[in-house]
């Protein structure tokens, strides 16, 4: 078994940044793809970016150049910088662990709002 948990999130202006954490509780975190996902209200989540075990990354249209996933295999911790967010940003962000079985995190809230 895997827990997630994710850490960084919050209020901030148009044109700020926050850094996300996700801390897995076992090492497989070393072997797995990464992700990160959100869901705003009324939609459904989406993708925002993977990295895999050797850190190849992807990331969605909507947030290339602007945030940065990367990962510590050293402490299985899992991180996404956001820069130059915009309100279409708020959403629930997710930490996601994929090995097959998928495991996820509780979520945490970024509002970009003026």
């Amino acid at each position: 078994q895997v827990q997630l948990v994710e850490s960084g999130g919050g209020l901030v202006q148009p044109g700020g940044s926050l850094r996300l954490s996700c801390a897995a509780s076992n090492s497989i975190f070393r072997i797995a793809v990464m992700g990160w996902y959100r869901q705003a209200p009324g939609k459904q989540r989406e993708l925002v970016a993977t990295i895999t075990s050797g850190a190849r990354t992807n990331y969605a249209d909507s947030v290339k150049g602007r945030f940065t996933i990367s990962r510590d295999n050293a402490k299985n911790t899992l991180y996404l910088q956001m820069n130059s967010l915009k309100p279409e940003d708020t959403a629930v962000y997710y930490c996601n662990l994929n090995l097959g079985r998928e495991y996820w995190g509780q979520g945490t809230q970024v509002t970009v709002s003026a």
